[in-house]
């Protein structure tokens, strides 16, 4: 583990830094908004602009990787979104911020792709879980050490996004020192939705719910707090309590998930999260008791909403060859993508008509039809057996792919659809 963790540290030190300046902004802005008076629909409209971006730097980043080579693809992407940071104070208007987040979330994307198949040429197949397991809780420090930089400047002024500007240039130093060659990478062709669909219809519905719950709670979470009158350290808290129970909860949850019918797990993490929700609807709607009972219930919000993802994608993969593996990922993260675009403009809505406390009713609601969803799934497909599972891997929040760092598409096996049958 040493060893590995040599020979990756630059890079994750790269990615800590990136995620961490991304953080930050995603958690100042939906604040500055709030603050300004801004209508919760209006916020909603900026915080989904990201995850537009998001999609399209999916479908389209690692293209202009492979047309001008990834150093300087890395440099221009990491230039552009440290640009479009320090444009927010300068630029302060729905429609300007708005394509300012699509073109953070462009850049995200290509950086996190870059990122990650220079860590996949850096790691032996047998290595590749470790190095995945150590980018996991990178990304998942960096995540929660955003929410609690917030606190270092006032939200109203320039020092925040100076300071997330900062953190954005500054990942681009350790990955352009790093000795090692950068990576070759392949174009990774796509699975039609349909296609993707026949052959696991809860994976692609669970990732595309997992993207909504994500979208919504991370990008009008912020306003949420504020609309209860919480202060930004108690808002930092918020929102780093649910990535914490994300981290913790992700193995527990994966244990399990190779030891029953990952569809009975899958349920029991979406009951969770939506008693969750009930619990945070009912705190909001009595005005709060303390914000320990909150803090709690976010933590378990977090763990339950951020297992749904790799839980649907090892699910997924139960039913695809590993030679197709990568192309199966890159569908599902696309469906994520737009369940995310879509998830703060429903939660918006809501919070615009039903208050603050409307967050949790959309939540709640993808949650329950999500459930529902599964349960029926299971009377329609027999279960595969433990041993015939693929194994769970832990993916990380913010979206990071994986797809090549993920140890599951290196070898070669059966190709068999949910129905039990052979071939596509």
């Amino acid at each position: 583990m040493l060893h590995a963790l040599r020979s990756v540290a630059s890079l994750l030190l790269g990615a800590g830094i990136l995620v961490l300046g991304n953080s930050l902004v995603n958690i100042a802005l939906p604040i500055r908004m709030h603050a300004g008076g801004w209508p919760s629909e209006t916020a909603g409209l900026v915080m989904s602009a990201y995850f537009a971006g998001f999609v399209l730097g999916s479908l389209y980043g690692k293209t202009i990787i492979l047309r001008v080579g990834h150093v300087r693809a890395f440099a221009a992407f990491a230039a552009m979104v440290s640009a479009a940071v320090l444009l927010y104070p300068l630029w302060e208007a729905a429609w300007p911020w708005a394509v300012l987040r699509a073109v953070g979330g462009f850049c995200i994307a290509s950086l996190f792709t870059t990122i990650e198949s220079w860590l996949n040429a850096r790691s032996a197949n047998a290595g590749r879980g470790r190095i995945l397991s150590l980018y996991m809780v990178t990304v998942y420090l960096g995540a929660g050490g955003g929410q609690l930089l917030v606190n270092a400047w006032s939200v109203e002024g320039v020092e925040l996004f100076t300071l997330a500007g900062l953190l954005m240039s500054l990942s681009l130093v350790p990955v352009m020192l790093t000795r090692v060659a950068g990576p070759e990478l392949g174009r990774t062709e796509r699975l039609g939705f349909a296609e993707l669909y026949r052959i696991s219809p809860l994976g692609v519905a669970g990732a595309f719910g997992a993207g909504i719950m994500s979208g919504a709670f991370f990008g009008m979470g912020p306003i949420f707090g504020r609309a209860m009158e919480l202060s930004v350290f108690h808002i930092s808290l918020l929102m780093g309590s649910a990535v914490l129970g994300g981290l913790v909860l992700q193995y527990p949850a994966g244990w399990l998930s190779d030891r029953f019918d990952r569809r009975t797990v899958l349920s029991f993490v979406l009951l969770v999260a939506l008693v969750v929700c009930a619990g945070a609807y009912a705190w909001s709607v009595l005005g709060g008791g303390g914000l320990t009972p909150l803090l709690v219930l976010i933590a378990l919000y977090g763990g339950a909403a951020t297992t749904i993802y790799p839980i649907s994608v090892s699910h997924a993969f139960d039913f695809v060859v590993r030679e197709r593996m990568i192309e199966a990922s890159s569908g599902l993260l696309l469906a994520w993508s737009l369940g995310a675009t879509i998830g703060p403009l429903a939660a918006s809505a809501a919070m615009g008509r039903f208050g603050p406390a409307g967050l949790f009713l959309v939540l709640g609601l993808v949650a329950a039809l999500l459930g529902l969803f599964t349960r029926y799934r299971m009377r329609r497909r027999e279960g595969k057996p433990p041993d015939e599972q693929a194994k769970f891997v832990p993916l990380p929040v913010a979206g990071a792919a994986s797809r090549e760092l993920d140890p599951r598409t290196q070898a070669p096996t059966e190709i068999v659809d949910e129905d039990g049958n052979q071939g596509l």
